[in-house]
């Protein structure tokens, strides 16, 4: 359970973690705003309560491994990374540069932190499966996280994976839709329906479990109930709001794969710091 200090610690990190976001994507001119925002809270409690790992060394093999399936979110990985220590913070303005670590997806061979390089929509519950599972027959205690963006489960990879999971038991993974109701083509519910995803998930055997993805308390919670599940995977489904922080990016489909210019970088610097969104 969060205190009041612990809370106040990780707003910090969220606050600050978005600023990262904003400062990396004006300088690359180019990239993800809008699902990178939605994810801040989600990634603030995995890498800064949640997930065991160690900055210094990120191949530890006793570590918990993140898998960002919404690869084309790296902005917000990079963020979380750069902010646990993995690599120095000045390296988030060479987001996209040619022969740069951070690319627009991220690269495992390449970036400290990154379990797995992800970009081909659909892909990464599987890959979470595979890890899930080798962790268990290495007797290892590790943790498996990954996140899911719902226009992404529209693909039918996911569903395949969604059966593996709950065929092979995997308590010890834990999914989260990033429910922002939006994608590059518009409404969800418009381009391809996944209706109550939480139902869904439900019917194929999984533990599942609802939080504002932008309140700390109830991730937490629902991250904590998670680790507690025995004998099935747990999804929650978070909502969110794609843009998060930045009012005029807010629920807003056009801020899909759109980079701030830099006046629009200065207003929502100007937001993120004075929490003045809603």
């Amino acid at each position: 359970m969060l205190t009041c200090e612990n809370e106040k610690e990780l707003a910090l990190r969220a606050r600050n973690m978005r600023c990262h976001i904003i400062r990396m994507l004006e300088a690359a001119g180019s990239g993800h705003t809008g699902g990178s925002l939605s994810i801040v809270e989600i990634m603030t409690l995995l890498y800064f309560k949640h997930m065991n790992v160690r900055p210094q060394e990120p191949h530890w093999p006793d570590r918990d491994r993140f898998v960002l399936s919404k690869g084309h979110a790296a902005p917000g990985l990079y963020a979380a990374l750069c902010e646990a220590g993995f690599f120095p913070k000045e390296e988030l303005l060479t987001l996209r540069k040619m022969g740069a670590r951070l690319q627009g997806h991220p690269d495992s061979k390449k970036v400290p932190g990154v379990d797995m390089s992800t970009g081909s929509l659909g892909q990464g519950l599987s890959v979470a499966n595979g890890m899930a599972l080798g962790l268990r027959l290495s007797g290892k205690a590790a943790r498996v996280y990954t996140i899911l963006g719902d226009g992404e489960s529209e693909e039918g990879q996911i569903w395949e994976a969604v059966m593996t999971a709950a065929h092979y038991k995997l308590d010890n993974l834990t999914a989260f839709l990033d429910y922002n109701g939006l994608q590059i083509d518009g409404e969800v519910t418009r381009v391809k329906s996944v209706l109550n995803p939480g139902a869904r998930f439900q019917a194929f055997g999984w533990n599942v479990l609802y939080a504002d993805g932008h309140n700390l308390r109830q991730l937490d919670a629902a991250i904590e109930l998670a680790k507690q599940t025995k004998g099935v995977p747990t999804i929650i489904i978070a909502k969110t709001i794609k843009g998060k922080g930045v009012s005029f990016a807010e629920d807003k489909a056009e801020w899909h794969g759109v980079a701030p210019k830099p006046d629009e970088a200065a207003k929502a610097l100007e937001e993120i710091m004075a929490g003045g969104c809603k």
